[in-house]
């Protein structure tokens, strides 16, 4: 059975459609760039090094992704996929179904686990990019949160903003390494945010 996917997010570089050629060119690219994230870690990535990996010409690979921020959105892609299903037309409370404050703190949660899942290639996209955090799926995060919380307080569009700026990698990387806050306080100290703005408890930590 065909399975249809969900639209792409807006990622850094990427165009609506493709031809064929310039399609395999992208597979390639991302084969090599994978391939070089395996061997030295995302400091390895340079456009300059992964064309010469892949094989094409690194005007091709500048033209397909910009920069390295781009190329690491597009590395991004398959859990940005996953993560979007999920909060458009998943299971709640994270997808529809659940009460709006419920939605929030489900989709902060899960974005914060996202982050980590990939976080140096999160660090990259966002430190990289010219937009810097407002970058990739930044906007498609935005409206989703301010949606819901257009149901719940005054502003969602500022609040929309305030609370992902909390989940921005060079937030998290600030806090964990010069800080020393590790990742439990930090989910801690997201639901005393909500807890205020939502005025709904979250409960004990489990």
């Amino acid at each position: 059975m065909n399975r249809r996917e969900p639209p792409l997010l807006p990622l850094v570089g990427q165009p609506p459609a493709e031809r064929a050629d310039a399609a395999r060119n992208r597979q390639r690219l991302v084969e090599a760039a994978q391939r070089i994230v395996a061997a030295k870690g995302v400091q390895g990535l340079a456009l300059d090094e992964v064309a010469k990996e892949a094989g094409v010409g690194v005007g091709t690979a500048y033209r397909r992704f910009g920069d390295v921020s781009g190329l690491a959105y597009t590395l991004m892609e398959g859990h940005e996929f996953r993560f979007q299903e999920a909060f458009l037309s998943g299971p709640p409370p994270l997808g529809p179904g659940a009460p709006a404050a419920e939605r929030v703190r489900a989709f902060v949660h899960g974005l914060l686990d996202l982050q980590w899942e990939q976080w140096d290639l999160r660090l990259l996209a966002v430190t990289k990019a010219p937009e810097g955090y407002g970058s990739g799926p930044y906007n498609a995060y935005h409206l989703h949160l301010r949606t819901l919380l257009n149901e719940l307080v005054t502003d969602a569009d500022y609040w929309a903003g305030a609370l992902l700026a909390l989940l921005q990698p060079a937030v998290l990387d600030h806090q964990q390494r010069v800080l020393g806050i590790g990742p439990d306080r930090i989910r801690a100290g997201l639901d005393a945010v909500l807890d205020r703005l939502l005025r709904q408890p979250s409960g004990p930590a489990a």
